[in-house]
């Protein structure tokens, strides 16, 4: 067995088999295609990054749209940061992809109830990214779900079966 060991604000260790450490299935072309699923989310995030960051007329129309400009596009902005961090590393992908998944939930969530698919001319664009980003994620999760329900059990006090 081997213990994974998280801190944060909430500090827990895991125990998982250690042939379940960084993918939880084994078979190369499942390990290639989370490879992508993990480069692609955060290459699209940390590509975005630049645009928030600096401020681009279309991320502070964005963000003025949905009531949340300035705070809310630098906030954004650095959670998208992190999830990108922890999606490119093995051990913490599904933790990054948890991250990445409620962003995009919720960008696309702003997409669809006030935006609109397509802001300003983009074709739909950043809600094809932010859906791209959402697959991929889910994907990551779905891959490490064993680690995943092994953290929740954990920290909600359950014995792992």
């Amino acid at each position: 067995m081997n213990d994974i060991f998280f801190s944060g604000v909430i500090q827990t260790t895991i125990s998982i088999p250690s042939n379940q450490y960084f993918c939880c299935m084994n078979s190369k072309p499942i390990i290639y295609l989370t490879w992508v699923a993990r480069i692609v989310a955060a290459a699209i995030m940390l590509q975005t990054l630049y645009f928030k960051f600096t401020g681009a007329e279309e991320s502070i129309y964005i963000f003025t749209t949905v009531g949340m400009e300035p705070w809310g596009r630098i906030g954004v902005g650095v959670m998208e940061l992190i999830a990108s961090l922890l999606i490119i590393f093995p051990a913490t992908s599904w933790i990054g992809a948890g991250i990445a998944l409620g962003l995009m939930v919720g960008a696309m969530g702003m997409h669809l109830t006030i935006l609109g698919i397509e802001v300003q001319g983009d074709g739909g664009y950043l809600f094809f990214l932010a859906l791209m980003v959402a697959v991929c994620a889910a994907f990551i999760l779905w891959i490490n779900k064993e680690l995943v329900f092994g953290f929740i059990n954990k920290v909600i006090g359950k014995k792992s079966a």
